[in-house]
C-alpha cells in the first residue's frame, strides 16, 4: 500500500509540474510568431495616413501606411514574414479580443474598455493636431461649434471607435445618430448630405477634406482624456512579452524620428491619391 501511495504521489508531483511548466509558456504568442515565422497584423486599411490602399500597386502591396511601416519594422526585428489581414474596424477589435491574430495596427486610441479588454501598447503618435471634432459640409462650417448646436443634426461615426464613445457620453441630444463601418463612409454621408455632422478624428478629416473639398472641419474640439487622442496598438490580453517587444520597437522608432518621418510621407501620399 505504501509502494502504491508512493507510486500515486509520483504521478501527481510529475502532473503538477507539468501543470506549472505549461503554465510558464501558454499565451507565449511572442515565442509562437517566432517558431511559426509569420505575424498576422490585423487593420482596416481606410485610414490614411496610417493604412490605406494603393491600388496601383502590385496585389500584396496595396496597404500601405504609418501602421504598415510600423508593423514591417516589428517583423524584421523578429525575422519573420509580416501578413497583412485587413478587417473592419470593429471586427478588428474583436479579433484582437478574441486572440484570433497577434497584432492591431489600426490608428487605435485609448480607453479604458479597449484596455480592459486587450494589451495596448505606448502612443506611438500624438500631437497638437489630433483631437476629436466635426466634419461638416462647407456651407455649414461655424454652425455646429459646440455639443448642444447638433441637437437638429443628423450626426454620424464609426461603429465601434472612440467616436462613438464620445457620442453615447457626452451627446445627449441630436436628431439621429448613425452608425457606419468605415469613417470614410461617414464622411462620405456628410459630403452627399445624408448626415450633417461627422464626429472624428481632427487630422484625418483635414487630410480628407483637403483631399476631397466640399467639406469642412469645426474649430470645436472635443473635452477628452488626453490618452484618448494618441494612437496604440493592441495585442490578446495578457500577451506581455509581446507587448513589451511592441512597445521597444516603438521606442526605437521614436527615437530614430521614422515615425514621424512616416506621417508627414504618408500624408503626402494619401492626399496625391485623393483618399478615394
Amino acid at each position: 500500500m505504501k509502494k502504491i501511495f508512493a507510486f500515486v504521489m509520483a504521478i501527481a508531483m510529475l502532473l503538477c509540474c507539468a501543470a506549472c511548466g505549461n503554465s510558464d509558456t501558454a499565451g507565449n504568442r511572442l515565442d509562437e510568431i517566432k517558431e511559426r515565422g509569420y505575424i498576422e497584423v490585423v487593420t482596416e486599411p481606410y485610414f490614411a495616413p496610417f493604412e490605406f490602399i494603393d491600388s496601383s500597386l502590385p496585389e500584396g502591396e496595396q496597404f500601405v501606411g504609418l501602421d504598415i511601416e510600423l508593423g514591417q519594422y516589428i517583423a524584421d526585428k523578429l525575422g519573420v514574414e509580416l501578413r497583412i489581414i485587413p478587417l473592419e474596424f470593429a471586427a478588428v477589435q474583436s479579433s484582437i479580443v478574441e486572440g484570433k491574430y497577434d497584432l492591431a495596427l489600426s490608428a487605435l486610441a485609448y480607453s479604458p474598455t479597449r484596455a480592459e479588454a486587450m494589451g495596448m501598447s505606448n502612443s506611438y503618435y500624438n500631437d497638437e493636431a489630433m483631437g476629436f471634432t466635426f466634419l461638416t459640409r462647407e456651407e455649414d462650417y461655424g454652425k455646429y461649434e459646440s455639443i448642444e448646436s447638433v441637437a437638429d443634426a443628423v450626426i454620424v461615426t464609426q461603429s465601434g471607435s472612440v467616436q462613438e464613445s464620445i457620442v453615447n457620453d457626452q451627446i445627449k441630444e441630436y436628431k439621429e445618430f448613425k452608425r457606419v463601418s468605415a469613417m470614410t463612409d461617414g464622411y462620405l454621408m456628410v459630403a452627399e448630405g445624408k448626415a450633417d455632422a461627422c464626429i472624428c478624428d481632427i487630422a484625418s478629416a483635414k487630410l480628407y477634406a483637403e483631399a476631397n473639398g466640399g467639406l469642412a472641419v469645426s474649430d470645436f474640439t472635443f473635452d477628452v482624456d488626453p490618452n484618448m487622442t494618441g494612437v496604440c496598438a493592441g495585442v490578446p490580453l495578457g500577451e506581455d512579452e509581446l507587448l513589451a517587444f511592441v512597445n521597444e520597437c516603438i521606442a526605437e522608432l521614436q527615437e530614430s524620428g521614422d515615425l514621424a518621418r512616416w506621417y508627414v510621407e504618408y500624408s503626402e501620399y494619401a492626399a496625391s491619391l485623393g483618399l478615394d
